[in-house]
C-alpha cells in the first residue's frame, strides 16, 4: 500500500474544525514507513529483493519488529498523539493524528504477505492482497478516491492545489506499480521512498494553507 495510506489522513483532516492540518496528518499516515526506511538504512530493520515475495512487490520485508508490529505502531501513535497535543494544544487533533498512525498497520495487513507481527516476533500476519493485483489496485484507488472526495466535500478553497496533489499522488502510484523493479537492494530504495513521502507531504501542507473545513454557522457555511 502506498497512496492508500493517505486516505485516513484526508478523512481525519475533514471531520472536525479541530483536525490537524493535512500536512501533519500526511506525516502521521506514513510515520512508520519513515521510521522503517530510516532503520533499514542503518541495518536495524531489514529488507531484501525477492521477486517471489509477492506478485506486485518484490521486497521481502523480513525483519521489521519495531515499526511494523502492532505494538510498535501503538508506540509510534502514542508519541505522535503527545507531540500534536502539546504542539497544537489540541487533544482532539492529537487523537485523530494517532488514529491515522494506527491505520497504517491495518492497511498494510490487507496487502502485505505474512510479514507483520503483533509484538515483534512470530507468528506473522498479512492478508496478502499484493498477490492479487486485480483486488489490490482497485482497493487502493477506491480508498484514496473516496477519501479525497470526502475531503473535498467537507472543505472549501481553491480547487487547483488539491487537484495538483491528487495528480502527483496518482503519478507516483503509477510509477510504484509499473516502473521496472530494482535488481538489487541499495540505499537508493529508501531514499526514493523519502523523496516520494516528502513531496506528497509538502503538497499536502500547501493544500491546507488555503483550504479550510466547512463549519455550520446558523443557516450558512463558512471556513474554519
Amino acid at each position: 500500500m502506498f497512496i492508500g495510506h493517505f486516505a485516513p489522513a484526508f478523512i481525519a483532516a475533514a471531520v472536525s474544525p479541530h483536525s490537524p492540518k493535512l500536512g501533519t496528518l500526511f506525516v502521521a499516515a506514513q510515520l512508520v514507513d519513515w521510521a522503517f526506511f530510516s532503520l533499514a538504512l542503518v541495518g536495524v530493520e531489514k529488507m531484501r529483493i525477492d521477486p517471489a515475495a509477492s506478485v506486485m512487490v518484490p521486497f521481502d520485508l523480513y525483519h521489521m519488529p519495531y515499526t511494523h508490529s502492532l505494538a510498535g505502531t501503538f508506540v509510534f501513535a502514542a508519541v505522535f498523539v503527545g507531540i500534536v497535543t502539546l504542539w497544537q494544544r489540541n487533544p482532539l487533533g492529537g487523537g485523530l493524528a494517532g488514529l491515522v498512525v494506527l491505520s497504517h498497520w491495518v492497511l498494510d495487513w490487507l496487502v502485505h504477505p505474512a510479514d507483520l507481527t503483533l509484538a515483534g516476533a512470530p507468528p506473522k500476519h498479512g492478508l496478502g492482497l499484493w498477490d492479487y493485483p486485480w483486488a489490490a489496485m482497485p482497493l487502493e484507488l477506491a480508498l484514496i478516491g473516496g477519501a479525497f472526495a470526502f475531503y473535498m466535500s467537507r472543505t472549501r478553497g481553491p480547487i487547483g492545489p488539491p487537484v495538483v496533489l491528487m495528480m502527483v499522488m496518482l503519478l507516483l502510484q503509477a510509477v510504484n506499480w509499473f516502473a521496472p523493479h530494482p535488481a538489487e537492494m541499495s540505499a537508493a530504495i529508501p531514499l526514493q521512498a523519502f523523496a516520494a513521502f516528502g513531496l506528497i507531504t509538502a503538497l499536502g501542507a500547501w493544500v491546507s494553507t488555503n483550504r479550510g473545513i466547512k463549519v455550520r454557522r446558523g443557516l450558512a457555511w463558512s471556513d474554519r
